[in-house]
């Protein structure tokens, strides 16, 4: 659905989703809180499409649920008390990873203050609302499959209890040439000829998801219930207790914030209006008469609409996605976490410059597109 909106240079379409996406494209907790708060206030945002350039507008008329993805919340959390009094429900995905000897994340906090950010944020909101992502996984630089897992242990043992779900994703190299060019430009450990082998192959993989199993099964045998799940991975590893992912899940949606009615009601039909009370959903066949021609009902029948769940899938994501549908906030280019193989950022260069263009009052993260000055 769409809102005509107001904005400084007249009035606009704009997209009015349920659930805001804040984000895929860049880390807002850690580095835009102050703006998206303002966003919030101001109830509507506007962002460049990536591919035409042209902006796009949204309206948070609509908005119930914000899923927040970060690497680094601290920034944020001085913003959770106003967030709270807005009546918003929202979670975070939490990519909570250990790459700090070989420096493949090097703008984020020493792993152990990232932790307690997580225990901090987990006792707040509780553990189904804060999703622990080691997101994604990727050798090279002396990382070995067996190395991978130690950390895994490691980071879990010290979450133990804190979250109900690990979200994981195997490095995807091949598919994005930028990536291959950071991962050149900004390691040691790969060149142009070995970058590939940051790629977990077959093996790789069969090694990891058997221990991951093994490290789920000795923590539920603790009484930690940690369901593990892939982002984005075709592969189906339920002989290894590992599920498909929805990382904006309508089973979440149910399982934390089943007391609003309206968001169930649109999880339920695609509808966010709820049916007046006594109104039928589906008139009766024989309400007008106490018997109709066979001729007459079969005419009825056919113009009856018979509800179905509705598909909320995420058409905008890729196949193997399991998300069902939100509007995205953020922008490429905008994170100076300058991970290395992240594929949201084309070159650093870029990056510091919408930094630098960079205004919290803007309704554009990076103000407003050049061509449409």
């Amino acid at each position: 659905m769409t809102a005509r909106i107001r904005t400084a240079t007249g009035y606009v379409d704009a997209h009015t989703p349920v659930i805001l996406s804040a984000s895929r494209a860049t880390d807002i907790p850690a580095f835009y809180g102050d703006w998206f708060m303002n966003r919030l206030a101001a109830s509507w945002c506007a962002r460049v499409n990536p591919f035409n350039r042209k902006p796009v507008y949204i309206a948070f008329r609509d908005v119930k649920v914000v899923v927040f993805w970060t690497k680094n919340p601290a920034p944020f959390m001085k913003h959770l008390d106003a967030l709270e009094r807005t009546g918003l429900h929202y979670y975070f995905q939490y990519t909570l990873n250990d790459y700090e000897r070989e420096g493949f994340e090097p703008n984020l906090p020493a792993l152990e203050k990232r932790i307690e950010t997580f225990k901090t944020l987990s006792r707040r909101l509780g553990p189904d609302r804060v999703v622990w992502r080691f997101d994604p996984m990727m050798l090279g630089g002396g990382i070995t499959p067996r190395e991978i897992l130690m950390r895994v242990w490691r980071i879990g043992e010290a979450l133990f209890g804190l979250t109900s779900r690990l979200v994981v994703s195997f490095a995807d190299i091949a598919a994005y040439q930028k990536v291959q060019r950071n991962l050149v430009a900004q390691t040691t450990c790969f060149t142009r000829e070995n970058v590939l082998s940051a790629e977990p192959d077959a093996a790789a993989r069969a090694e990891i998801c058997l221990g991951l199993q093994k490290m789920r099964e000795h923590w539920r045998s603790k009484g930690w219930n940690l369901t593990i799940a892939t982002c984005a991975e075709a592969a189906d590893l339920g002989a290894y207790g590992i599920e498909h992912n929805a990382c904006v899940s309508a089973d979440l949606l149910r399982k934390c914030f089943s007391d609003d009615a309206a968001l169930m009601h649109w999880l339920d039909t695609g509808r966010l209006e709820e049916p007046a009370a006594g109104e039928a959903t589906e008139p009766s066949l024989f309400a007008s008469a106490d018997v109709i021609p066979v001729m007459e009902l079969r005419r009825r029948q056919s113009k009856i609409k018979i509800s179905k769940a509705p598909n909320l899938k995420d058409k905008g994501q890729r196949e193997a996605c399991g998300c069902i549908v939100s509007k995205d906030i953020g922008m490429y280019d905008t994170c100076p976490h300058f991970c290395v193989y992240c594929y949201a950022n084309a070159g650093r260069e870029r990056v510091i410059e919408n930094r630098r263009r960079h205004d919290p009052a803007s309704p554009f993260l990076t103000g407003a597109p050049i061509s449409h000055c």
